[in-house]
């Protein structure tokens, strides 16, 4: 029995070989804008007690929210929206200067509150799971995201505690810079090399900063420093 205004065409997964995701269908979603298809992934933490009440909003109508994928943290998987459509998980945002996220991208989401490490189980299943989704759809390493990155300010997720350089060190995410940032730290270079990295939404300086170092640095704290630049880049863009 199909749920409330689920179509025909979304009661099966997509017909490609996955790490045996549970099928667990969302009302919430729609047909990909202008023809696009994914060419990012967006990370997010449910921020939610438990797996099964993130899945009871993820398929709620009211709450016209929703994702491809949610990974428990015993390392379940299910998969939500076909990949071939647009589930509503991003909202207003940017990256790269191109907005609409959700026609672009892939949802999943990890079931964290974003206070506690994410389980090796959990971690491993992710990995899983982007090499499939990455093959698929040739989506290289600069693709993968979190949420906070393309909605700085306003999302958080997937937050401190999450290991993107475990991801880097695989090849799933963007490597970062290692250089010794400049002395003289300028707020516009910053903005510059940031931008140049992907975040471009339109935010002041601070979130700006506090942004990218929830990517790259989520322990640092106080005005912009030299380790700032660090990750964003290489000496010849500052010297």
């Amino acid at each position: 029995m199909l749920a409330p205004g689920i179509p025909a065409r979304s009661v099966v997964p997509s017909t490609t070989d996955q790490p045996q995701p549970i099928w667990h269908p969302s009302p919430n979603f729609g047909p990909r804008r202008d023809g696009l298809k994914p060419s990012l992934i967006v990370l997010h933490f449910t921020a939610m007690s438990k797996a099964a009440t993130a899945i009871e909003r993820l398929c709620d109508p009211a709450a016209e929210v929703s994702a491809h994928y949610l990974i428990g943290g015993n390392g379940r998987l299910w998969q939500l929206v076909r990949e071939e459509d647009r589930a509503w998980h991003a909202g207003a945002g940017e990256w790269h200067g191109k907005d609409d996220i959700n026609s672009r991208s892939i949802g999943i989401e990890l079931d964290n509150r974003g206070d506690h490490p994410f389980s090796e189980l959990q971690m491993s299943k992710l990995e899983q799971l982007l090499k499939d989704i990455m093959g698929r759809w040739s989506i290289a390493s600069e693709g993968l995201i979190g949420h906070s990155d393309m909605a700085p300010g306003r999302k958080f997720d997937p937050g401190s505690r999450f290991d993107w350089q475990r991801l880097e060190r695989q090849g799933f995410a963007a490597c970062r810079g290692c250089d010794d940032g400049p002395q003289n730290a300028q707020p516009d270079l910053f903005r510059a090399l940031a931008r140049d990295a992907g975040f471009t939404a339109d935010v002041d300086d601070e979130t700006l900063l506090a942004s990218v170092r929830l990517r790259y640095r989520p322990w640092a704290k106080g005005p912009l420093e030299p380790a700032d630049f660090t990750p964003l880049g290489h000496t010849a863009l500052w010297t």
